[in-house]
């Protein structure tokens, strides 16, 4: 078993690791998911 502590150490070099989020990509990302939360509305409708 992990425990809390070794847990959040992996989680903080995970998140070191990446590059850093930017408005135009998060916005970007909103609006796909709108877009396919959309279709998915539509196709359930029918």
């Amino acid at each position: 078993m992990i425990s809390f502590q070794e847990r959040a150490k992996l989680g903080m070099e995970k998140l070191s690791r990446q590059s850093p989020a930017t408005l135009e990509n998060a916005k970007k990302q909103v609006q796909l998911l709108k877009e396919q939360s959309n279709s998915n509305n539509k196709k359930g409708r029918n």
